[in-house]
């Protein structure tokens, strides 16, 4: 856990500061220092000097920093700053160009997350089930029975906009609500999402609500002291009705048993291309004692679209943006009070237990996307002491034409420093009691 949070802090926060860099050398601006991780109070694991910069990394791995000339942050350097202004020094620079610095680093965390969504798609997920070619309509799970979906609906559009991926069905474009347009009946009809839909996604433990109509519905593993034991099922075996009533999905075939607690059933199960029949006794808690799988494979029933470079683009930005409108909607949850700030945040103890103790590379590098995304939106918002905070003040100047003097701009990062440590000991607070004390 430790050091894939570790590794993946270090990619975010070097192309973050990176970002910062490049644009200030690109306008010839100083930069004294470029570090990873904090070098608090002097310590630091390694440094070394070339040209003007002294490159580090320091023992604190909250994040990082660049020490550009002439500006103030978070080393509130004031005797730097009553020295008389040198060109090569940020405060001399236009409004614009301070501007471009600011915005570097959230600008390389957006680029970042798109290049590792982009990544994924092309070498993990390879192709995607076009939504157009999901001729029979979709099976509505209880969860989306409740939410206004009918076994059959075909969908055609997420908020009045077309899509092609089936999986974007099954994203946050509809968790945190949406209107759902369907073709029922050969009518359209709009299915309204509440905005605490995840609510029920979460309490149910899964975020199966919708699948497509068709899907193999094979055996995970069948225990051999139960229904292998009573009824012959093996493991693999596909099963293909109950009681002669067809079978589509694993969603379907739970309802079905669940229908049928303390009686016996029929199914029908197809085995090496033969069908077979078997008689089950379905127990009073409503199960036989089989495992299957919640991912299905469609290739059976549905053409799949290899992505190419330049949908693995398209559809590897659209996975980077909706990543982070389904932060802000988060967000607006716990501003509105509709979420709890000590349930839905998470500081590094808890990021690290989503990583898991399991180095699985898919699932570091998605986890790493989605935290790009995060930081570039948590960076350009307007605090003090964060990018976003500058930008404000850069943009006001660029209207007023006016310069705020270098007085304000020291109390509004002492404030905005003020604000940071406090979300930060709130969040470490919170993280300690939840992952280790509770």
């Amino acid at each position: 856990m430790a050091a894939q949070l570790i590794t993946a802090l270090a990619i975010l926060v070097t192309l973050h500061e990176l970002g910062h860099f490049l644009a200030a050398r690109a306008f010839g601006i100083k930069v004294e220092k470029f570090y990873l991780f904090f070098d608090a109070w002097g310590f630091k694991l390694f440094s070394i000097k070339k040209g003007e910069t002294e490159y580090g990394i320091g023992w604190l791995p909250l994040g990082g920093y660049v020490k550009i000339a002439g500006m103030i942050d978070e080393s509130m350097d004031k005797e730097a700053m009553k020295l008389p202004p040198q060109p090569w020094e940020f405060r001399s620079k236009p409004a614009w160009q301070r501007l471009i610095v600011m915005i570097g680093g959230v600008t390389m965390n957006v680029i970042l997350g798109i290049g590792i969504y982009t990544f994924l798609l092309m070498h993990y997920d390879k192709n995607y089930l076009p939504n157009e070619n999901i001729k029979d309509g979709i099976y509505a799970y209880e969860l989306g029975r409740d939410a206004g979906f009918v076994t059959g609906d075909k969908v055609i559009a997420i908020d009045g906009k077309s899509f092609e991926r089936f999986e974007d069905l099954l994203s946050t474009r509809i968790m945190f609500g949406a209107t759902v347009t369907v073709i029922r009946d050969g009518k359209k009809v709009d299915i309204n999402i509440p905005e605490d839909f995840y609510k029920k996604i979460i309490k149910a433990g899964h975020g199966h609500f919708i699948s497509p109509m068709q899907a193999s519905f094979i055996l995970d593993s069948v225990p051999v002291d139960h229904a292998e034991g009573k009824a012959g099922l093996i493991k693999k075996d596909k099963i293909v009705a109950i009681n002669n009533q067809k079978i589509f999905n694993g969603g379907q075939f739970k309802e079905y048993v669940m229908m049928n607690a303390g009686k016996e059933i029929e199914l029908t199960v197809l085995r090496n291309n033969e069908e077979l029949k078997f008689k089950v006794q379905v127990d009073a808690d409503s199960t036989i004692g089989v495992y299957h799988s919640y991912s299905p494979d469609y290739k059976e029933f549905y053409p799949y679209k290899n992505y190419t470079i330049f949908s693995s683009i398209k559809y590897g930005t659209s996975d980077a943006i909706e990543a982070m409108v389904s932060n802000i909607k988060g967000l607006k949850q716990i501003f509105t009070g509709k979420e709890k700030a000590t349930d839905s945040m998470q500081g590094p103890i808890g990021i690290a237990t989503i990583y898991g103790g399991v180095w699985i590379w898919r699932k570091f590098w998605s986890l790493t996307a989605l935290l790009s995304m995060v930081l570039a939106f948590m960076n350009i918002l307007p605090i003090p002491a964060l990018d976003g905070g500058h930008v404000i003040f850069l943009l006001a100047e660029m209207v007023t034409r006016r310069k705020f003097s270098d007085n304000f701009m020291e109390k509004v990062q002492l404030v905005g420093m003020v604000i940071l440590i406090t979300l930060m000991v709130f969040i470490f607070g919170n993280d300690i009691w939840k992952h280790i004390l509770h």
